[in-house]
């Protein structure tokens, strides 16, 4: 079946790439930089797109192994050096942009993308409302995986926690943690995000966590912590006697050999009436900007191609990546949508919201206050004194900006 899908896969790609193609052509250099484990991938789609357009033939690319967590960085540092096209990840494009080390992508296209993506991946690849990048992913969050023969009812987290009690069992949040942590309070409708300069430094803490939707969600936080069968933690490497678990994709496997036949997933549950939201993580390709305008038509031509339909759905066919899709018709083929965790993931990301960036000490608050949450030093607080721990912790949210 696999065999199949490929040739069929091929036969599409080839056929669809003309949509991408300019008739100028272009006959220079153009340099990739994706993670190194789809080096070899991005290769072969680079001469599957070459091939089926002889006015590229001449064109000369090269593929290099840059992470998505460092080639933003590298763009920043050096836009004459860096690559043409690169992968990254999607909080790091407020910074691009700030920077004018990425272009806007072409008109065409962002047409394209608005239309084939889902809503989660086309909101993050936007900076006040202008699309500067390719989704290439939806594929990092975090979602419920859990054993069927343990939780009767997964889509509330007081019934998860009486379940995995009455059970003997353990479920897993990591409360301490500024990523997981976000998920009561968005979805108690608080917001925090901060705002950057050209340069990257932080200028402003948008938040209202100091309220009383803030005190909701930490109220929700502290009662999670107090049920014999909390655990904190994220990862099924570490983790024992699992009834259930906040994790990602990452985990799949392990989740799949621990829970065997009961192997099970799907969004975040609500808590005290609302719906766990979280952060949402997506893969994207930018284009650094271009003097040449052949050269900038070649490179959004590619773009377009390597984060199309088939290319996104052959990128989660292969055993080496496996990427979960952002196109909503990869999404609804049958081995993306066989996908447990993947199905999961994709339910959860339309309660999310896209990771921008958060500076260091950001990360250092959100342990701390959920350290305290684990030590049960809030259990008797009432909300006026929750209301002025949300103080501090918006204080030194603040004080993060200029550490």
């Amino acid at each position: 079946m696999k065999k199949f899908l490929a040739i069929v896969l091929t036969v599409v790609m080839v056929l669809s790439l003309a949509s991408f193609a300019s008739a100028e052509g272009f006959s220079g250099d153009i340099k990739i930089w994706v993670a190194d484990k789809a080096v070899d991938f991005t290769v072969n789609q680079v001469e599957t797109f070459k091939a089926a357009h002889p006015e590229y033939a001449g064109m000369t690319v090269t593929v290099e192994a840059v992470g998505e967590g460092d080639a933003a960085n590298k763009v920043i540092t050096d836009v004459e050096s860096a690559a043409d096209i690169y992968g990254f990840a999607q909080d790091q494009l407020g910074r691009l942009v700030q920077a004018a080390a990425i272009e806007v992508v072409e008109e065409e296209n962002a047409k394209k993308v608005e239309a084939e993506n889902d809503p989660g991946s086309v909101s993050a690849v936007k900076v006040g409302g202008v699309m500067y990048a390719y989704p290439m992913t939806s594929d990092n969050g975090y979602f419920l995986y859990y054993d069927k023969s343990v939780v009767t009812d997964p889509t509330d987290l007081d019934k998860i926690l009486a379940d995995c009690a009455a059970a003997g069992k353990n479920f897993y949040f990591e409360v301490n943690s500024g990523w997981y942590q976000v998920a009561f309070f968005f979805a108690q409708g608080c917001e925090l995000t901060y705002e950057t300069d050209n340069e990257g430094a932080y200028t402003k803490l948008n938040t209202d966590y100091a309220s009383d939707k803030g005190v909701a969600a930490l109220k929700s936080m502290i009662k999670m912590a107090k049920s014999p069968a909390y655990q904190n933690g994220s990862s099924l490497s570490t983790a024992t006697n699992v009834g259930a678990i906040v994790d990602g994709v990452w985990d799949a496997g392990a989740a799949k050999e621990l829970f065997g036949e009961n192997y099970a997933a799907t969004k975040l549950p609500v808590a005290d009436g609302v719906q766990l939201s979280g952060f949402g993580g997506f893969k994207m390709l930018g284009i650094k900007p271009q003097t040449d305008d052949a050269k900038l038509a070649a490179c959004d031509a590619l773009a377009a191609y390597l984060t199309s339909e088939e290319v996104q759905l052959a990128r989660f066919m292969d055993p080496n990546l496996q990427w979960g899709p952002s196109n909503l018709n990869a999404q609804q083929n049958e081995a993306v949508k066989a996908d447990v965790a993947l199905s999961a993931l994709g339910a959860q990301l339309a309660y999310t919201i896209p990771q921008g960036q958060y500076p260091g000490g950001y990360w250092t608050t959100a342990t701390g206050l959920g350290d305290d949450i684990l030590a049960h030093k809030l259990d008797d607080a009432d909300d006026a004194a929750l209301l002025e721990v949300l103080k501090t912790f918006v204080a030194n949210c603040e004080a993060a900006m200029n550490q």
